[in-house]
Order: structure tokens, then sequence, then C-alpha cells
């Protein structure tokens, strides 16, 4: 960093030369600017503009409705979770992560339980019909996230009819986890060693109606949006960014599909038995707002055979791994006022033995000890490569856990999309990476 540097200025001191940094970007960009002669404006889109997918902020620079330059700054919903997590359990964490990406939940979950699997070794012990289960959640999960995508991204491009509908599929999907989990958002749901509980008959009732009523729906969408020339024209040949760039930003998930690039990690590098599932992996190869509208309509259609594969391999079995000092009780019933654990519960763990309660209690408040070492384990999520570092120091705390989120990195490509482009082109970019801010500001 040089001393003519505008953002920081330097002195010297006993240790060496010192600079103070200082974030001078909005003062540097209009000091000696004309706007009149220049034809420059800045502007501010954001933070909490309804068209950026949450508390994004964008600084424009503009000449007349041409982007010459596009910044993207984050940090307004900052949560601490990754901080967080090192205060509490290994347990306690899927709390926590499922509140990142809060349009993908049982993605976080999941991604987080396999990497504390994999320090504890167990791996292999995962039972079959929760492997089964946690697929299943997974893709009922990216279809209900694909819909808000196309309810979201066709409110802000004038299609508002596309918007009640989406979040109106979207509803049975939720309707589906909170009979299955209790909640019908941040279920931590997917555990270390299994998942919290079975999936009951009712569950598996409704996830076949929903199977057998989406088909026509996506029919639907296809019949009111591909066709309209407005959506056309504000869709094609816009926010382009080709394979080359994918792969120099690190971008993932359907925005690199879109490109051409068939590049999934359920296919690449299964996790969860994938490579015993039958689905395709759709691209496009223009790399538009438009190629990314039809991967996921696409990604919606193989997700529905997922979940109807993963209904016929459902076999009666345990969710939880069996060995004890890590199962976390799935056997839970809910009191008759609707909260905490039914009377019969309670007198069965307690009925047990002496010991069998004192291990109930540790397991529950302290925790099980992880060995030490560190893992990374990466899962396709529904906007791309969702990555866990997880580090264990050998105790009952994670000593650093850090999420290679795809929100993250693929709003590095905003600016890529929208330089040169016009200000309306922004918002269709944007929203064709579907960012959701509660991933990127941990």
């Amino acid at each position: 960093m040089s001393a003519t540097s505008n953002y920081a200025s330097e002195h010297e001191t006993d240790e060496g030369r010192v600079f103070t940094v200082t974030g001078g970007d909005w003062d540097t960009i209009v000091s000696g600017t004309d706007p009149i002669n220049d034809e420059r404006i800045v502007v501010n889109m954001g933070p909490q503009h309804p068209s950026t997918h949450g508390v994004l902020r964008l600084i424009l620079e503009l000449e007349g409705e041409t982007v010459r330059e596009a910044r993207s700054v984050i940090g307004y919903l900052h949560t601490g979770i990754e901080k967080n997590l090192e205060y509490r359990n290994w347990v306690q964490g899927s709390t926590f992560v499922t509140r990142m990406d809060y349009l993908a939940p049982i993605f976080n979950e999941t991604a987080y339980a396999l990497a504390v699997e994999k320090l504890l070794g167990i791996t292999d012990d995962i039972t079959e019909r929760a492997t089964t289960i946690r697929v299943l959640m997974m893709e009922l999960n990216r279809i209900s996230s694909h819909l808000v995508w196309l309810a979201t991204t066709g409110m802000e491009l004038g299609a508002i009819s596309i918007m009640l509908y989406g979040f109106r599929e979207r509803e049975y999907i939720l309707d589906i986890f909170e009979t299955i989990t209790g909640l019908r958002m941040n279920h931590a749901y997917v555990r270390p060693g299994g998942v919290a509980q079975d999936v009951p008959d009712d569950a598996i009732r409704k996830i076949r109606e929903f199977l057998k009523m989406m088909p026509k729906k996506l029919k639907e969408y296809e019949d009111l949006l591909s066709g309209q020339p407005i959506w056309t024209e504000r869709t094609k040949n816009v926010a382009v960014l080709d394979v080359t760039g994918c792969v120099a930003l690190g971008i993932t998930g359907p925005v690199l599909r879109s490109a051409g690039l068939a590049w999934d990690l359920r296919k690449t590098m299964p996790y969860c038995g994938y490579e015993t599932y039958e689905f395709d992996v759709p691209t496009h190869p223009d790399g538009d707002v438009w190629g990314r509208y039809q991967v996921r309509l696409a990604e919606i259609r193989e997700s529905m055979k997922l979940v109807e594969q993963a209904l016929d391999r459902l076999r009666p079995g345990p969710v939880m791994v069996a060995d004890r000092k890590i199962a976390w009780p799935a056997q839970l019933a809910i009191g008759v006022d609707g909260m905490g654990n039914s009377l019969e519960h309670v007198a069965k763990i307690m009925g047990q033995s002496m010991e069998s309660l004192i291990h109930h209690f540790k397991l529950v408040t302290e925790g099980f000890r992880v060995p030490p070492g560190q893992v990374y384990v990466a899962i396709e999520a529904p906007r791309g490569e969702l990555g866990v570092h997880a580090v264990s120091d050998g105790g009952t705390r994670p000593y650093r856990v850090h999420y290679r989120e795809p929100s993250f990195v693929n709003l590095q490509a905003l600016p890529a999309m929208a330089e040169g482009g016009l200000i309306a082109d922004v918002i269709a970019g944007g929203a064709s990476l579907d960012p959701v801010m509660g991933g990127c500001d941990r």
C-alpha cells in the first residue's frame, strides 16, 4: 500500500510503518466529480431495497442508465453464528447453523452434521433410514428454496402473479416440514448421528400428494412466463457470465450450470448415497438470467424424482446411531400442552436406571467429546457448494466452525454482470444469483 493511497494514511512508529485504513469509498468516488458535466451519478441501492434479496447494499456509479461501476456491501445482517458455535456443544450447533441461510435450513444442518460425524469417525454408522430421510428433506428444501427464488424474482421483474403462486406452493412443503419436525423453518432436525425424530405416516401421505400436484403447477409457471414477451426481454442476454468467469470467481450452483458446466457435488463428489439415485444435472449454454431460470425449473423436476425415490427406499429402522454416548434422544414425544416431553417419555427415561438418567442429563447439558482434528465437508445446496470447515480440540464444543457459503461467494459475480449494463438489469442479475444475506452475514 503506497503512501499516496486514498484509503490509508501512514506514520512511522518504533514498530515500523503503520497505516491507518479508513472506509473512504464514498468520498473517493464523489470527490472532484462534476455530475452535470461528467454525467456521472453515484447512488445507493439498499441496504433495505426490496429488490436485493435481503439487507444488501449496492453502490452504483451510473452514466445515464448505464452502470459504470458496482460495489457490493454486506454485513448489515451479521449474526455472529460462527463465533457463537464456539460457546455451545456440538449438538447445540445444529440450532445455530439452521438459521444462516434461512431458505435452506436443512442443508445447513446436514453439512454441519456430516462434518461432526466425520470428526467422530462414525460416517459409516449412520443408519440407512436416517440417510434416506436426509436426502428426502434436502430435496424438498431445494424445491421450496427454488420456489422462493422464482416468486421473488418474478415480483422484482413485475410478474406479481408468479410471486403469489410460488409462495403458495412453498406452503405445501412448509406444512410437510412442520409435520415432520414441528417447525416450518429453523428446524434443528438433522443432528450429528442421524435426525431428531422419525418421519410420521401423515407426512409421507402429504409428500405423495405434493408430488402429484406439483408437475401441473410447474407447467402453469412455464405457460405464464416462458412465452411472455416482457419476461423474455428482461431475462434473455441479460447479466451474462460465461463459464470462464464463473470458474475464475468460484461461482457454483445453478449459476455455474446455467453457463454450461454440469458441476453438481451430488454427482461429482457424492455424499448421503446420492450416487445410488437416478437423476440428471440440468445445464444451459447461455449463462444469462433466462438460463438460470430454466436450470432452476429443471432442478425442481429432478428433485421431485429424488424425493419419490427416497420415499420408495424408506425402510423401517432407527434414525439415530446406536452409540448411546453420541446418540441424541430420537424417540421424543410431545406433551398434552403441545410443549416439552410427554410424561410417558420422561417416566421411561427416569425409570430405566440411575446411570441411564445421569447419562441422559450429561449428554443434553455437556454433550459428547469429539477427537482433535479438522475436516472439510461440502454438499450441493440450492445456491451452490455449501462447505463446512470444522475444527475440534478434543472438547465438547467446536474450536472453530467456518462455512463456505455460496451466497457470499456468488455475490462476487454481481459487478461482472452489472457493469456496462442498464440499472434495471442490476435487479435481474442480482436476483438470478439468488443470494440470501443470512448466509453471507453469519
